[in-house]
């Protein structure tokens, strides 16, 4: 027999506060539904393949599109890292995300970037994130996987809380990164590349804390929608990992 998963009555608390009001009908119950595409999210399932438990598949799938274009995993996850207080550890990573070919055979003209772009492990999309000293995710940027993670952290640049340092490996050693985040208070402890002539000075001890947002990624890679996307919208695949991240480090 599968086992089910279900939020608690304390879990759904602390977030349908920020659900969408319904209007005319009553609308069907909320901790069961969205455990239902909790539970799709994390197992890497087609709509139609979930239990029969969670009620129609129709039901989860559309609640998961419509609140997934109004935006509304996305503000509860910005909600809660707000309510989580300051910190004074930053880290900066990037982790390549395997698109499959539901998602990755798409019309080349848009109005919209799907964010997904091809690098030699074929076409995928790049997840940019910032977390803090416990390895709990505060901010995320999605882009296609050719895209520099300098590209990534200019992005995430302005959504930095005030911190008093940052960790990231070489791929983010550029002065102009570092001279923005001197200019924000943050100290850099970032190595530097083989090719500069100066060596750079860090601390190789607190360094060694980096392996937090490894961790991080990873937890979020064990919930399978999440690992191999299947989600033609970047909107749709974004709202999946702000859920997923709500799950596993906030509620």
């Amino acid at each position: 027999m599968k086992e089910l998963f279900y939020l608690s009555h304390e879990q759904i608390a602390r977030i349908k506060r920020y659900f969408p009001r319904s209007h005319g009908i009553p609308r069907v119950d909320d901790r069961r539904v969205v455990s239902g595409i909790i539970y799709v999210i994390k197992h890497g399932l087609q709509w139609k393949d979930a239990p029969r438990e969670y009620g129609p598949y129709k039901t989860l799938y559309n609640r998961f599109i419509r609140w997934s274009r109004l935006g509304v995993f996305n503000r509860i996850f910005a909600e809660l890292v707000e309510q989580n207080g300051s910190t004074t550890r930053l880290m900066i990573d990037t982790t390549h995300l395997k698109a499959h070919r539901t998602a990755a055979s798409l019309l080349k003209k848009g109005a919209f970037s799907r964010c997904i772009g091809r690098t030699k492990g074929g076409l995928n999309s790049k997840l940019h994130a910032v977390c803090n000293a416990f390895g709990q995710p505060l901010a995320f940027h999605l882009s296609g996987g050719q895209v520099s993670d300098y590209k990534g952290a200019a992005v995430l640049l302005d959504t930095l809380p005030q911190a008093r340092e940052l960790l990231a490996d070489r791929g983010y050693d550029a002065d102009w990164f570092r001279h923005a985040l001197s200019r924000k208070g943050i100290t850099p402890c970032i190595p530097g590349r083989h090719s500069r002539k100066t060596p750079v000075v860090y601390d190789k001890e607190v360094y060694k804390q980096r392996h937090k947002i490894e961790i991080m990624f990873g937890r979020l890679k064990d919930w399978r929608r999440i690992a191999m996307r299947y989600d033609r919208c970047a909107h749709t695949f974004f709202s999946a990992i702000c859920l997923a991240a709500i799950v596993i480090f906030y509620i």
